[in-house]
């Protein structure tokens, strides 16, 4: 039986010579134009660079100017530089036949001279990149290739497209170009780059071919290699059903335990030891429907192959978007829609569910992704159109939790990536400007290019992630402009209430129980309140120009009780003294100079009257500082501040908080989404806090985050990554049920 989706293209297999000459025509095929592709790009940036610095005569300029003839001398060299390079690809699978290698022996990368030293380094980490770029598909062609190897009668051989051999085609293709040391990292850095336009699609299209062979990646591990018949034709061998044991199941073939700390293995495992409770908490409670339900371990009922159930969900996908949107929305668990399709694929493809089950690690696989994905769009704040891309990824992401644990184990994971830009680029996103439209756009064409081009090899998830990430920053960029604007607008106004409030202090400092003519009282609320508001804001509490605002004030308070006790003569001299300082205040008020000569005559004749009405004033009242914003909704749901109720431990975390720190914050529509204090006022410490865009969410005091926190609305811890924010909830989520079954 098949264990390939329907449709899968083979070659005839009747001879692995046949296959292996098949696999060499494709590599030189797809690999053969990359050294042609190297020189444009690096001529543009030679002369970019040219172009952009000033002095030509310097001696960056020199070495571009030499760099850049280099490059065009290289050019006219292009033809023999690409003939040189087929060469050698199909020379190393010439050699894979007979065991043979292009290089000098004890030399891995080629042959290179002493001089060469440093070339022949940034070969090796050109190699080491490749390598880690392309972990998982060179490690299933290594097993691959290492079958067919043992099928042709040819002693064990280096896989002959792996990361050390383009590298090494590549030092033997350019061995006697004069090439300079900072021309050195360019060409290389441009080989990479073309290399990746081909190698995901290489990789995956030769990994196909193997496959449909019979040439499996686990074949040293259950001895499934082709055989070879007595009369030399090719004999496809079926693998045997497998040999049910107690013992544990063997490392997923992705897990690089080398790679991995031993914090995060043990971490991961404690993660897994609880998904199993959860499990057969929820098989005991029969929460899920029995066809719904994570199988038993049946006896009579073989596992599934990971290979099998991979390739079930190649077959699926493209499909069942609308089944796992529908799971994502509440209608039943995401896992147990992943669980019912993959069965349901199974059985089209031949593998009856009555005689197959899933293994406990398949099973690990399914309930992890289900409940990460679940827990990313309950926790970020998601328009429809977000929530689709991430129901599209869906079964991808299980084929790389089913053949690579360390997606949940890794942080530099490629598809953890993605998700962690994914997440960021929608979240908050509504499309409303341009920028924001055009973000959504392109995370919906990536996440179209993953679920058309992934076939297990994690390139695809690395060139969308940073694709996307390109677009993120620039989306970051402009978030931080709308913080610093958000920022700058409330200080602005807590530096206003602070003005209006020293203002208000001063003026009733000077007025509070004193008896006053309308006409002074009137010019000391009006006129000169509002002008010692704008010195404060403009230049002040310490300057000079406050202290002699403040003086004016006690001059005229004083020339009333002066007139009032008929000190004309000296009251008229006192009155014209302070003409400049009083003009200056009704000017601030905006009175032009004829308006306040007229005020000025109103004054000199109140003051010329001893007997004129005087009134005893009581304190003015304080100004309260007014926010129009909408997050004084959501802070009216714990009260005022003098109603708060807080746990005074928490309040002290909340005046921890610096820039930067992420919390989770429901508001008033109860929308759940990711928050960062942006800001922090020096005058009243209060938080700004932000979402991923850079809208101002809510202005708060510590012990109003302290309310919020009580009242279920702010979670303080929180992660910055998604991801990592995703995968807190489900330990969470699954803590909290073991701790209901215990």
């Amino acid at each position: 039986m098949s264990t390939h989706p329907t449709g899968l293209a083979t070659v005839a297999a009747s001879d692995p010579a046949r296959l292996l000459d098949e696999l060499k025509r494709i590599a030189v095929e797809q690999l053969g134009a990359v050294p042609g592709g190297l020189y444009r790009p690096i001529e543009d940036q030679l002369h970019d660079s040219l172009r952009i610095g000033s002095g030509s005569g310097s001696g960056s300029g020199i070495a571009q100017r030499k760099d850049l003839m280099t490059v065009l001398a290289l050019r006219q060299r292009s033809a023999g530089f690409v003939m040189r390079y087929r060469e050698l690809i199909a020379r190393s699978f010439d050699d894979f036949r007979g065991g043979g290698y292009f290089g000098k022996s004890g030399a891995p990368l080629g042959l290179v001279r002493e001089s060469e030293l440093e070339f022949h380094l940034a070969g090796q980490r050109l190699a080491e990149s490749i390598g880690r770029r392309y972990q998982r598909p060179l490690e299933m062609l290594d097993l691959r290739f290492e079958a067919l190897a043992d099928a042709l009668g040819a002693p064990a051989n280096a896989n002959p497209i792996g990361a050390t051999r383009l590298a090494g085609a590549f030092l033997q293709t350019f061995r006697d170009a004069d090439i300079s040391e900072t021309l050195q990292p360019l060409l290389f850095r441009q080989y990479e780059q073309e290399l990746a336009k081909v190698l995901g699609e290489l990789y995956g299209r030769l990994n196909t071919q193997l496959a449909a062979n019979g040439y499996h990646a686990d074949a040293r591990r259950e001895g499934t290699a082709p055989a070879q018949a007595a009369d030399g034709g090719f004999v496809p061998v079926v693998p045997p059903a497998p040999i049910e044991t107690p013992e544990a199941a063997p490392a997923p073939a992705g897990a690089d335990v080398f790679r991995t700390s031993a914090e995060a293995r043990v971490r991961h495992q404690r993660l897994r030891d609880m998904l199993h409770q959860w499990r057969e908490g929820m098989l005991a409670d029969q929460t899920v429907p029995s066809e719904h339900a994570p199988e038993r371990r049946l006896a009579e009922r073989r596992e599934l192959r990971v290979q099998e159930l991979v390739s079930v969900a190649s077959l699926l996908q493209r499909d069942n978007v609308r089944q796992f949107e529908a799971a994502l929305a509440g209608k039943c668990g995401l896992n147990e829609s992943i669980r019912e399709e993959l069965l349901e694929g199974a059985r089209r493809l031949g593998l009856d569910p009555d005689s197959t089950r899933l293994d406990q690690q398949q099973e690990d696989a399914i309930d992890l992704t289900g409940l990460l994905f679940e827990s990313l769009l309950k926790s970020h704040a998601l328009v429809q159109e977000s929530r689709h891309m991430f129901a599209r990824l869906v079964m991808s992401y299980v084929k790389v939790a089913l053949t690579d644990e360390n997606l949940f184990v890794r942080p530099d994971h490629p598809a953890r990536r993605l998700l962690d830009v994914l997440a960021l680029s929608c979240e908050s996103n509504d499309g409303a400007s341009p920028q924001d439209r055009e973000l959504l756009q392109r995370a919906n064409a990536l996440v179209a290019r993953v679920v058309a081009e992934y076939n297990e090899d994690l390139a695809i998830f690395e060139l969308t992630a940073n694709e996307l990430q390109d677009l993120l920053q620039q989306q970051r960029r402009r978030a931080e402009v709308v913080e610093r604007r958000s920022a700058e607008t409330v200080h602005g106004r807590e530096r206003l209430l602070q003005a209006r409030l020293q203002a208000a202090a001063a003026l009733a400092q000077r007025m509070s129980g004193r008896t006053l003519t309308p006409t002074i009282a009137q010019f000391l609320e009006r006129h000169w309140q509002h002008h010692l508001v704008q010195v404060l804001l403009r230049e002040g509490q310490a300057s000079e120009h406050h202290a002699k605002v403040l003086a004016l004030a006690d001059e005229l308070v004083a020339v009333d009780e002066a007139a009032a006790r008929g000190a004309g003569s000296s009251v008229a001299g006192r009155v014209l003294a302070l003409h400049a300082g009083l003009v200056e205040c009704l000017s601030s008020s905006g009175l032009d100079d004829q308006v306040a000569s007229e005020w000025m005559a109103g004054l000199a004749r109140t003051l010329a009257f001893p007997d004129a009405p005087r009134e005893l004033h009581a304190q003015p009242g304080m100004p309260q500082l007014a926010d129009d914003s909408d997050d004084t909704r959501l802070l009216q749901v714990v009260g005022g501040s003098a109603t708060l109720e807080f746990d005074p431990e928490v309040a002290q975390r909340m005046h921890a908080l610096r820039p930067g720190d992420w919390m989770r914050l429901f508001d008033e529509q109860g929308v759940e989404g990711s928050v960062k204090v942006a800001w922090i006022s020096p005058l009243t410490s209060r938080l700004l806090l932000v979402n991923r865009r850079g809208v101002r969410k809510l202005v708060a005091s510590p012990e109003q985050l302290a309310a919020l926190v009580k009242s279920g609305h702010l979670f303080a811890e929180a992660d910055e990554m998604p991801f990592d924010q995703a995968m807190r909830q489900v330990r969470q989520t699954l803590a909290q049920s073991v701790v209901r079954a215990a």
